[in-house]
């Protein structure tokens, strides 16, 4: 059974913030609590109040910088689909600019507010009643997660003001940006302490970060500095301890119905009916948000292991025939129906076609259909996996050390995995070779989770692939400026109240 910090903990929670962070000009409704919300003087007495603190913290991901509806937008402006929410078709075309909005905005606030609730927790939790053992491992979890807060927003943003303790008025939070090192210095040193004080277990059926989700969570940090050796050794800390393994059911991984218990997922944003759900198959099955490109669908091998420019197995006129099976669990034609479990088939009933022709299959669930506005989903969106993991450690260390036979294994469980079943790599490849099949591996084992477009820039990609594509249904030409669009721009209402705040070059 899916467990989840209960809602109503944060819901009171979110009083809690309102009623310490509120300010009024009426000095009478300072100097007295009010009876129907709890107080700073009231609170932080019990265990409750902390495990309601906590989950607050970890609402913090619920909103769409944390879940499928920026992700999967994130991989239109990889070039992996088209349309998509929150601006991201505009910025897929070059138009990115502070007052864009959309994900510009979106990420930058999500992010902000969740650090916000983290400092704010960690301040405060010393004052709790309850066994130091215990405020440590709670301290672990929030220094995760206010980690996971900064490493986005450096990812997409570089350098961004930094603010560790909370904040006693506005002015504080007049400061200018920090630099992209020293922010990533704080997320290290963050993940290094929650590694410390987490327990080493399988991830919480809570949905509460581990010591192995730290560790996950520093690998990709490394991995996107070109910190080969320590994106390699927290990836080997992982796989030594045998906490996580892959899964053997790779389509329902995305689904709530292969998520309980689910020995790959390392950590997730958590969801369960009926108070706290979410849109995903309406926005996936219904309103058909992103459309998978003919781009993606090609990077796929076919089953003899070879790329279809290759393989004598690829038929153009059928290209479901003798492929990756990865294939059909992340698209599928737009026209074609969908079969439930009990054979019955029923057509989608999309609000508008695909522009591309495709549409995703990862992470929607065909049993949920026919979709209205009625329909409430609790699929967890997976925020860390351990197949990531694995690829990790693979590329760190042929960067270090050339295909050695631990980067073979490595790429050859994820491809291999029970259900999947894809042929190893050819011996003999260089490191150049197995350079270019780990990353395509990444691209077809996380296509339309949003890892791809964080992938692209890190290895300087973007400009030479973005500006390749051009969309299908009115030829517009992609635009990926390197001068200005390896980083977004602060968000204009950002610019206008911080005067110290230097804007990213370009914009």
């Amino acid at each position: 059974m899916k467990i989840y910090i209960k809602m109503d903990k944060v819901i009171t929670f979110t009083i809690v913030l309102l009623a310490l962070f509120t300010l009024s000009c009426e000095k009478d409704l300072l100097d007295k609590n009010p009876l129907t919300e709890i107080s700073s003087s009231t609170f932080w007495n019990t265990k409750n109040d902390a495990d309601m603190a906590l989950a607050g913290c970890y609402a913090r991901l619920n909103n769409s910088t944390f879940n499928f509806e920026s992700k999967m937008s994130l991989d239109v402006l990889a070039g992996e689909a088209s349309n998509g929410s929150g601006n991201a078709q505009n910025m897929a075309l070059g138009l990115v600019e502070s007052t864009s909005g959309g994900l510009i905005s979106s990420v930058y606030n999500d992010c902000y507010r969740g650090i916000a609730s983290c400092n704010f927790f960690l301040a405060n939790i010393d004052n709790t009643p309850i066994p130091t053992s215990t405020i440590d491992v709670y301290k672990a979890e929030v220094l995760f997660l206010r980690a996971l807060f900064y490493f986005t927003l450096t990812d997409y943003y570089g350098g961004v003001p930094l603010y560790t303790e909370t904040l006693e008025n506005i002015g504080e939070a007049k400061v200018a940006q920090s630099s992209k090192e020293e922010v990533i210095a704080q997320v290290i040193a963050d993940l290094d302490l929650a590694i410390t004080n987490l327990p080493n277990t399988d991830y919480s059926s809570a949905g509460h970060a581990v010591k192995g989700s730290a560790l996950a969570l520093k690998s990709r940090v490394l991995l996107y500095q070109g910190d080969w050796s320590g994106a390699a050794a927290a990836a080997n800390q992982v796989m030594t301890e045998g906490k996580f393994s892959l899964s053997d059911d790779f389509q329902n991984m995305f689904l709530v119905y292969g998520q309980d218990a689910n020995p790959e997922i390392m950590f997730s944003t958590r969801y369960l009916n009926p108070d706290n759900s979410n849109q995903q198959d309406i926005r996936i099955e219904w309103h058909g948000v992103w459309n998978p490109r003919e781009e993606l669908r090609d990077a796929f091998e076919c089953t003899d292991g070879l790329s279809i420019s290759e393989s004598p197995l690829y038929d153009p006129a059928n290209y479901k025939l003798n492929r990756d099976p990865r294939l059909e669990y992340t698209l599928k034609p737009f026209d074609d129906p969908a079969v439930k479990a009990s054979g019955e088939i029923l057509p989608y009933a999309y609000n508008n076609p695909s522009v591309t022709g495709y549409m995703p299959t990862k992470g929607a669930d065909v049993e949920a259909l026919p979709v209205d506005y009625a329909t409430r989903s609790e699929h967890d969106w997976i925020l860390l996996r351990y197949a990531e993991v694995l690829l990790n450690f693979a590329e760190a260390t042929n960067e270090i050390s050339g295909p050695t036979t631990e980067v073979y294994d490595a790429v050859n469980a994820v491809r291999g995995r029970t259900g999947i079943g894809m042929p190893p790599l050819p011996d003999g490849l260089s490191k150049d070779e197995m350079r270019a099949r780990i990353w395509n591996e990444r691209r077809v084992e996380f296509a339309m989770e949003g890892l791809r477009y964080s992938d692209i820039r890190r290895w300087k990609l973007a400009e030479t692939y973005i500006n390749t594509l051009v969309e299908p249904n009115s030829g517009t030409p992609r635009v990926f400026n390197p001068t200005k669009h390896y980083l977004w721009p602060f968000p204009q209402s950002e610019m206008d109240v911080n005067p110290n705040l230097q804007q990213n070059p370009g914009y």
